[in-house]
């Protein structure tokens, strides 16, 4: 009998949706890469335009804004962007650019005079201020232009 009643127990929590709530980990919510445009469009001359169109975009899912000052972003080559003191909000999305420009609250940039991203396999790592990796993406692919993450 008491078997019975667990099973129904649980059968009532699973029609209720009590069991597919989301983990404490799963609620709380990252800051983890969110997408890489590693080939940008038209042929790589090394213009600026060209060169900040490869770009790795980092979201934050947590339910509070995130410092990410110590931060960094490396690739297979360990190109490494570090950084300053910048805010990302609370579900929202910054965009690294790798060539020259100036920050906001939306894109920074890594400030460089060439392409970081190989446009046929590669792999971003994100590293918390400690060094402890926050998350890693991997493409190897020339069929498309850029991964999600």
């Amino acid at each position: 009998m008491l078997r019975a009643r667990t099973l129904a127990a649980v059968t009532a929590a699973a029609a209720s949706g009590v069991l597919l709530l989301p983990s404490q980990a799963q609620a709380a919510g990252s800051v983890h890469l969110y997408k890489i445009y590693y080939d940008s469009p038209g042929t790589d001359r090394g213009g600026n335009t060209s060169i900040n169109a490869e770009y790795v975009q980092i979201r934050n899912t947590t339910g509070a804004a995130v410092n990410l000052r110590g931060w960094s972003v490396t690739d297979a080559a360990n190109h490494k962007y570090t950084f300053g003191n910048f805010v990302l909000g609370k579900g929202k999305i910054v965009t690294l650019r790798t060539g020259r420009g100036t920050n906001t609250s939306a894109n920074v940039y890594q400030n460089r005079g060439w392409y970081v991203w190989n446009n046929d396999k590669d792999t971003a790592t994100l590293r918390k201020s400690n060094g402890t990796r926050a998350d890693v993406c991997s493409y190897n692919s020339t069929r498309y232009d850029y991964v999600w993450c």
